[in-house]
């Protein structure tokens, strides 16, 4: 078995992680973090997304939050672009990739973002086909690709179908997403396997909550296919305003510790890492949701 020597991780606690939160987190407090992820070692980062604060008020600081980021060369700033006129906000930000967002649901798809999947690609293409022009990567997240909190278990056909979708408008890499954390090794396999038919290696990454606390499992199972991005969430931040019972994403910390563990370089600081986990989870006025961070801070404290 050859595993990936090097493992490229995307770090969406900023937007995914915070999404979520009832009460606003100051623009401030999420600038700062972006900071902190970045002097980490982070060279991705998903920082906001511009849809409706109707529908998401926690992101309606994201000019604001692009534009206090003071940026580094080599790193990746991405937003959650839902439809055109997101995409049009966002632009006036300068991304450096735009992320549209699809379910191999057809019920999540409607109680997301009340369409289809067939209507939310024709949504997306005039998206992507604008960012493309513009010389903006684009990456598209596929959700509930194991498990929906309303339909049960996806069977593997239809995220290979949703990934078609996506490589057609043009999107150029994607995420195999477990929302709801419900994917044990096997069945995520089977949905990056399917994935895999439609782009290649170096464009999926895994994408995995820990509800059941699976995602490290689940994250060796795709190193194992050769899979070699992740996305993670820094102190375990986020969950899914429309998947109920869905924890937080994957650790970033815990990540990074499994992958150092096993000699694969990431080029980040775990000690630095976690201070960021710390300053945010102290800004939320709870614990880290990383187990990695908990035990490295009580080794400090000790």
């Amino acid at each position: 078995m050859k595993l990936p020597t090097r493992v490229q991780l995307v770090e969406v606690g900023p937007r995914d992680g915070l999404q979520n939160e009832k009460q606003p987190v100051p623009a401030a407090t999420k600038i700062e973090l972006v900071h902190r992820l970045q002097a980490a070692g982070l060279k991705e980062i998903e920082v906001t997304s511009y849809v409706s604060p109707k529908w998401v008020p926690q992101m309606a600081d994201n000019h604001e939050v692009m534009s206090g980021i003071q940026r580094r060369s080599g790193i990746r700033y991405s937003v959650l672009t839902p439809n055109l006129k997101g995409y049009e906000s966002a632009v006036l930000d300068k991304p450096d990739e735009i992320v549209v967002f699809g379910a191999a649901s057809e019920a999540f798809s409607q109680k997301n973002i009340n369409c289809s999947i067939a209507e939310s690609i024709e949504r997306f293409a005039p998206v992507v086909q604008a960012a493309l022009s513009a010389g903006i990567a684009v990456r598209g997240a596929m959700s509930c690709t194991v498990g929906c909190p309303y339909e049960g278990d996806i069977a593997p056909e239809r995220v290979g179908y949703l990934a078609g979708l996506m490589k057609g408008i043009g999107v150029q890499r994607v995420d195999v997403a477990d929302t709801i954390g419900v994917g044990t090794p096997r069945k995520v396999q089977a949905a990056l396997e399917v994935t895999l038919q439609h782009f290649g290696i170096d464009e999926v990454s895994g994408h995995f909550h820990d509800t059941y606390g699976q995602a490290l499992s689940n994250t060796l199972a795709a190193l194992e296919m050769g899979v070699w991005n992740f996305q993670s969430s820094v102190a375990g931040l986020g969950g899914c305003p429309y998947a109920k019972g869905a924890t937080g994403n994957v650790a970033t910390e815990d990540v990074v510790y499994l992958l150092h563990g096993m000699d694969i370089e990431t080029g980040i600081d775990l000690d630095a890492l976690v201070d960021a986990g710390a300053y945010i989870s102290e800004q939320l006025g709870r614990p880290s949701g990383s187990r990695v961070a908990r035990a490295l801070l009580a080794k400090r404290a000790g």
